[in-house]
């Protein structure tokens, strides 16, 4: 259910602001949006896993944490942000 070690350093390389940026919000919330998108499809098969809905939610909760935190310190890259990655809002 989550993401493979090669797809996130992938992940990591397309939003990283510098060379060895793992920890910036970008990062950050496009892990988080990786591993929703995972739990998303897993939930098709699986509707009783009531276990994982949780840990979804959770992650869902955090990565509105950190673009609420991105969009209050820098409205230019929230806005870029939401466009690369295709959420709402």
């Amino acid at each position: 259910m989550s993401i493979t070690a090669e797809r996130k350093a992938q992940v990591i390389k397309e939003h990283a602001r510098e060379p060895n940026d793992t920890g910036s919000p970008e990062v950050q919330v496009a892990i988080l949006t990786d591993r929703i998108n995972t739990l998303t499809g897993h939930f098709k098969d699986h509707h009783k896993d009531n276990h994982s809905r949780r840990g979804l939610l959770m992650m869902v909760n955090k990565r509105r944490s950190l673009l609420d935190y991105l969009k209050k310190i820098d409205a230019d890259r929230y806005a870029a942000l939401i466009a690369k990655l295709g959420l709402r809002k």
